[in-house]
């Protein structure tokens, strides 16, 4: 499954020390990486790109759902200029390129302070534990979101996203040793808590849009009654 990986680190050594898991674990055939890049956050709220140069094997930011994500991550003043060969800012603020949803973004963007230096990468992976596993182990701290398959995603995707993510949990869930079960278990409930917390807020857009269209047609219905009306 196609996602969004973000891991953050106290510190850059920490960062480079996962960047070099994630690599092993693609060696091993554990995940599959197609791009990837570490992140400061500066203290003016720019986001640096380190060794842009070395973004796996897609070979460039530009364009990409990472580059995208980290250009949202710089915050309005976009990415620091010069930090990654040929990422121009309007690339990495397209929008509609990340495909995963604004609370994952905005999770993210709460764990990445200036202090902080955070591992993103796009990878295919089948279960969470190795990536978890591993990182976990060298103080990083998770974030991942499955890619939505289509860029002009909808609420219905960034939920069915997020319900694959919940399955997968909860299929490793059922497999797990008891040290890993409450860890796993932890990771469902957030989860889950999320895939409400969207649902409603669907809901809610599904509502407003609904009366919205509603108002409409009785504001056209009351002009055409009053033009009959004249019209008499």
């Amino acid at each position: 499954m196609d996602r969004m990986l973000v891991v953050v680190f106290p510190n850059e050594s920490k960062a480079y020390e996962g960047k070099r898991a994630l690599q092993q674990l693609d060696s091993e055939g554990s995940i599959s990486v197609y791009a990837y890049a570490v992140v400061t956050k500066n203290a003016d709220g720019t986001a640096s790109v380190k060794q842009g140069d070395d973004v796996g094997p897609i070979g460039t930011l530009v364009g990409t759902s990472l580059g995208s994500l980290i250009g949202i991550l710089g915050g309005p003043v976009g990415v620091a200029a010069g930090a990654a060969a040929g990422m121009a800012a309007g690339s990495a603020l397209d929008l509609n390129n990340i495909r995963v949803g604004t609370d994952f973004i905005d999770d993210v963007q709460e764990a990445l302070v200036p202090t902080n230096v955070a591992l993103v990468a796009e990878v295919d992976e089948e279960w969470t534990t190795p990536v978890d596993t591993r990182m976990e182990a060298i103080g990083g701290n998770v974030h991942r979101r499955a890619l939505s398959e289509v860029r002009d995603k909808v609420d219905d995707e960034d939920v069915a996203a997020m319900k694959a993510d919940l399955a997968q949990l909860k299929a490793e869930h059922a497999k797990a040793h008891t040290d890993r079960k409450a860890k796993l278990e932890q990771k469902i409930n957030q989860l889950d808590s999320k895939i409400q917390a969207q649902l409603q807020r669907a809901k809610e857009k599904r509502d407003a849009a609904q009366r919205k269209a509603q108002a409409k047609v009785q504001a056209l219905k009351a002009r055409a009654d009053a033009a009959k009306a004249k019209a008499s």
